[in-house]
């Protein structure tokens, strides 16, 4: 199978978590892919996901899969994990996933429309913030039955949308405003598939790193 790929994606992390958890990495392709939403579309992308997003998984037979969430379920019913074996369990990770993603797309979107810096509407970018503010808070009061149940697509999600909080946004000072979610959080970061899928920025040197840049908002103010 080949895999587009890139170090730096939140959504690629959750395949890349799922293949390692799954005994399946070694089956995978990784193929560097750089897409961005402010340039044209990658044609090596675009030749197999007409969305020219990554993750993309290729199969043996040449389908393509996408997006991180088809992809996270194929891998996982081919493992014959990662499987609730009642619907309320289903529907819970579905649930999470949901949170983990649209927390995610959020995240992102945001940051470009701060991209264009005095363009950016302040509407747009008070809205994202408050739905942050407020998925964080949701994820914090949901601590117990994310520890209590068994790792699942849906954890993976929302860990992964943590680490992009972390890695775009520093500075905000969740693991202070929210110690038993960060507790979770870090007692996933060892985990092994975690640890070695760390988020990498790879952008060019003359691109500042993420981590100079200013805090946008902190959940302490």
């Amino acid at each position: 199978m080949k895999l587009h790929w890139s170090p730096r994606s939140p959504f690629v992390r959750k395949v890349m978590i799922v293949l390692n958890e799954t005994g399946q990495i070694d089956q995978v392709e990784c193929v560097r892919s750089a897409v961005a939403m402010a340039t044209e579309p990658n044609p090596d992308v675009l030749a197999d996901n007409p969305l020219g997003k990554i993750p993309t998984l290729v199969l043996e037979d040449g389908t393509a899969l996408f997006d991180s969430r088809v992809i996270c379920a194929y891998l996982a019913e081919r493992a014959g994990m990662f499987q609730p074996v009642s619907a309320a369990e289903r529907f819970r990770q579905l649930r999470w996933e949901a949170l983990g993603d649209g927390l995610t797309d959020i995240l992102l979107l945001w940051r470009i429309e701060r991209t264009r810096e005095e363009k950016a509407d302040p509407v747009i970018c008070a809205a994202f913030e408050t739905k942050v503010r407020a998925t964080v808070a949701r994820l914090d009061a949901e601590v117990d039955p994310l520890s209590q149940t068994p790792l699942g697509l849906g954890q993976i999600a929302i860990f992964c949308a943590l680490g992009q909080l972390e890695f775009r946004w520093p500075g905000t000072g969740w693991r202070e405003a929210f110690p038993r979610l960060a507790e979770w959080f870090a007692g996933l970061e060892m985990r092994p598939s975690f640890a070695r899928t760390a988020v990498v920025d790879d952008a060019p040197a003359s691109v500042p790193p993420v981590a100079s840049q200013p805090a946008a908002f902190t959940f302490g103010g």
